[in-house]
């Protein structure tokens, strides 16, 4: 039987016992990062902890609604037993109706079949097995990224391990993060809180990288879980675009960890761009569904039919 349980009934020493053992486990599902992410999630939980969901919730104007939330790219359904459709499609529809709009998404290992009523679509990731020796990964990045580690190379660029997050998201906030509205403080310190986290646990690499002269120019927080190293967050000013400081930090990551039972998620993405640049380190393509499902009135359907007006108000 599906339970739905509220965030105060959730008992957390079962629920990470289920994480560890799940065969699709990942660092988002872990419930100290949920209670960063999203403080008060609830769940869908299936017997004593046999699976489970998590339920990352809001309320707006009196309407509950289910969002993702930032820095937690796969949620769904976790369980130590490998999954079918039909076991995903009772989760889906377990989901209670308090909840009128639904915009989240699962995980690589949840498929899901046609159901009716809800609105189903795949999203990019790209990851790389570790497995192999540097150098052989290495023979399989493509052209540009071979040439964009030769420009990162002679501009003298060096790695320093376990600096401050602050620096990194300092960088991302002075530049790519101006064009980012819907980003404010709020934000910016959960990722804060959920780095010192990671670091507190073990398991958050920050990385960044330096120019001869030894300023900060890139910045990189990494994740370790479930045999997986999550690429999280970046951060670069313009000389650490021109230097090529990321890709000096993604292939610092790979050779570190090369050859070992990792698997390097780049977490992204459906952008185009994003995904060519990543698809170059070598990496291969795989897919997570999203799930929408809209039970709002014909007049409120319209107010929020994007995603983008969801998870803006999902922010606030």
């Amino acid at each position: 039987m599906i339970r739905y349980l509220k965030h105060q009934e959730i008992d957390k020493t079962k629920w990470d016992l289920c994480i560890r053992n799940a065969f699709n486990g990942n660092v988002y599902a872990w419930s100290w990062y949920l209670d960063i992410v999203h403080q008060n999630w609830e769940a869908l939980v299936e017997g004593d902890y046999v699976r489970v969901f998590p339920l990352t919730g809001n309320k707006r104007l009196g309407i509950n609604y289910l969002f993702q939330p930032f820095f937690a790219q796969q949620l769904g359904i976790f369980s130590p037993h490998i999954l079918n459709q039909d076991i995903v499609s009772k989760f889906i529809k377990a989901i209670p109706d308090q909840y009128k709009y639904v915009e989240i998404k699962l995980n690589t290992h949840n498929k899901i079949g046609d159901m009716e009523n809800i609105v189903t679509s795949q999203h990019r990731n790209h990851e790389l097995d570790l497995i192999h020796s540097y150098d052989k990964l290495y023979r399989n990045y493509n052209t540009n990224t071979k040439r964009n580690l030769k420009k990162a190379a002679e501009a003298g660029l060096s790695l320093m391990k376990n600096i401050r997050p602050e620096e990194i998201i300092a960088l991302f906030r002075q530049n790519k993060g101006r064009t980012i509205s819907h980003w404010n403080d709020r934000e910016y310190n959960r990722l804060i809180k959920l780095v010192y986290a990671g670091i507190y646990k073990g398991i958050a690499m920050v990385y960044g990288a330096y120019t001869d002269a030894n300023n900060l120019c890139a910045g990189a927080v990494f994740m370790k879980s479930h045999n997986k190293i999550i690429f999280l967050f970046s951060g670069a000013n313009q000389t650490g675009i021109d230097m090529q400081g990321l890709s000096f930090l993604l292939d610092s990551a790979i050779k570190e960890h090369a050859p070992g039972h990792y698997v390097f998620d780049f977490e992204g993405s459906d952008n185009p761009g994003l995904a060519r640049y990543y698809k170059g380190f070598g990496s291969k393509e795989t897919s997570y569904p999203g799930v929408h499902i809209n039970r709002l009135p014909i007049p409120l359907k319209v107010m929020v039919s994007s995603v983008k007006k969801i998870r803006y108000y999902a922010n606030r």
